[in-house]
């Protein structure tokens, strides 16, 4: 059953960061990361209500509860360097850099976790790595602008602080059941995310969002939301070094929506890229 949620995972991040490029074409990053984080934060709390996981505060130990704070902060530190990448660059070249966490993860579940490295699993790190470079390359004589600089840069930075919520939260998710654990972790980034607001001067901004881009930053948190809470229940149940490479098959699910909304066509080289990907994710599944 891990497996469906792993995939159901991958299928709403790959949502998420279109409707999410959809929402900043105007709007601060910073800005649309804190409206969106109430959404997820509320969807997040109805899950554990509908469940009835709302009793299991109290058991929750100190140790475990630092582990979601601590998945919380990378959570946030990721979503709002991963959301100014995806304002800044395009959608093709910031996802494959994003998901390339996988290869970090992997490197600290096997350190930390202890959770062993295959020689399929080493082979699909390399492809991944070689698919990301690929992916990632300028065309031919094209110049890479100041923006597409710094959009590659905060896509890097999001990637390391996924990776580490990946492993804070399969420490922090051990004895609480999934959808508690995510609410709570989900609480965390909402408060970081404001104070980011709030130090930044952006407060005012808030209220001059547009309509449109606000239906679309809500349904990114929708999005989110949906995609966070299989992703930890496929964590609590699956091995992190599994549940990991599934979810990262959301780059699939981007790159298409990318090429019907806003139109973004792959080179051949970065073609042949997101092939190495994929071959390199389904080869770690084995």
């Amino acid at each position: 059953m891990w497996v469906l949620f792993a995939f159901g995972s991958a299928f709403f991040a790959g949502v998420t960061s279109i409707l999410a490029k959809c929402g900043i074409r105007r709007t601060d990053s910073n800005v649309a990361t804190a409206i969106r984080t109430v959404v997820v934060l509320v969807m997040g709390w109805v899950m554990v209500v509908v469940v009835g996981s709302y009793s299991g505060i109290r058991e929750i130990s100190a140790g475990t509860l630092t582990f979601l704070v601590l998945s919380g902060l990378a959570t946030g530190a990721s979503w709002l360097c991963y959301f100014r990448a995806l304002q800044l660059g395009d959608v093709n070249k910031v996802v494959p850099i994003d998901k390339s966490s996988i290869i970090l993860t992997i490197l600290l579940a096997f350190l930390f976790l202890r959770e062993p490295i295959s020689v399929s699993k080493a082979v699909g790190l390399v492809a991944i790595g070689a698919g990301t470079y690929l992916m990632i390359q300028r065309k031919s004589g094209a110049p890479r602008g100041k923006e597409e600089g710094k959009a590659l840069v905060y896509a890097a930075c999001s990637a390391v602080f996924a990776s580490l919520t990946s492993i804070l939260g399969k420490v922090g998710i051990s004895g609480v059941e999934s959808n508690l654990g995510t609410a709570i972790r989900n609480g965390v980034v909402l408060v970081m995310a404001w104070v980011v607001v709030l130090v930044t001067g952006k407060l005012r901004e808030v209220a001059k969002v547009p309509r449109g881009e606000l239906g679309f930053i809500c349904l990114s948190g929708l999005a989110t939301g949906a995609s966070w809470l299989c992703y930890y229940r496929a964590l609590q149940e699956g091995p992190a070094s599994v549940v990991v490479p599934i979810d990262k098959l959301s780059i699939l699910v981007t790159i298409a929506f990318s090429a019907v909304v806003f139109h973004e066509r792959l080179t051949v080289k970065a073609g042949a890229g997101l092939g190495l990907i994929t071959a390199g994710t389904l080869v770690m599944l084995i």
